[in-house]
């Protein structure tokens, strides 16, 4: 393969993996408009999307392996090649989470509407923004771009755990309309994990760009959080031992 051709390649296998960005962004924005009007119309719509997107999934991962296996590429190249495939999985997860998400609503949609304590759009909006802000720095080869995606995580994260606590709280208290809070705790859940796939999209173009991973070290500061948190509580609950003894 020349080395002209070998970029055609490189551009189309960049081109299709856009499409790909262009639908599982399309499904997330329609799985929350699901949400807000509660219509199962476009719930359909969600579902009909997902074939195409892991339809395109397995296409774009074959094209990137073969131009592994043919070309050998190094450097730079090879980094772009490795974070396609990697951008790929994480868009598809992505569908997943919207097709989630509008399985959700296709079973609040039975049930009574109910007042929960939880600003579902407000999350949704800016899990979104992170899926689009990695997407742009992946169309422009941008690092910081990318890192900004990085920063913006722990807000998702505080939204999510937020959500936890209230819709528990419900669950507990007014059981009339826990299957509500369940159902909108998941949903909760599901763009928490549409916010970690952003961030792990902006990590693999800071990889591409500059041949720095990123994902290792977050995802150690996130353990040695989750860790210092549960060592916290363990103090707390030796503490209250303590006094009531």
């Amino acid at each position: 393969m020349t080395r002209i051709r070998f970029q055609q390649s490189l551009d189309e296998l960049k081109e299709n993996l856009l499409v790909m960005a262009g639908l599982a962004e399309q499904a997330i924005q329609r799985a929350i408009e699901a949400y807000r009007v509660r219509d199962l119309s476009i719930c359909d719509l969600v579902t009909r999307s997902e074939n195409s997107i892991n339809r395109l999934e397995r296409d774009i991962d074959q094209a990137a392996l073969d131009l592994l296996a043919m070309e050998q590429p190094m450097a730079i190249d090879l980094r772009f090649i490795l974070s396609v495939i990697k951008i790929n999985a994480d868009l598809e997860r992505v569908g997943d989470a919207a097709k989630a998400i509008s399985d959700r609503v296709r079973n609040m949609e039975q049930m009574g509407v109910a007042d929960l304590p939880v600003d579902i759009p407000r999350m949704a909006t800016l899990a979104t923004e992170m899926v689009r802000k990695s997407l742009q720095s992946f169309i422009e080869g941008d690092a910081d771009l990318a890192r900004s995606v990085l920063s913006m995580d722990d807000a998702v994260d505080a939204m999510n755990r937020a959500a936890y606590k209230a819709l528990t709280r419900v669950m507990e208290e007014e059981s009339h309309i826990a299957p509500q809070a369940l159902n909108a705790l998941m949903i909760s859940r599901a763009l928490e994990r549409v916010a970690d796939h952003a961030t792990n999209i902006a990590g693999d173009v800071i990889f591409w760009v500059q041949g720095a991973d990123v994902r290792h070290h977050k995802s150690l500061a996130k353990q040695l959080e989750r860790e210092a948190k549960q060592l916290e509580r363990e103090k707390e609950k030796e503490k209250e031992g303590k006094i009531s003894g």
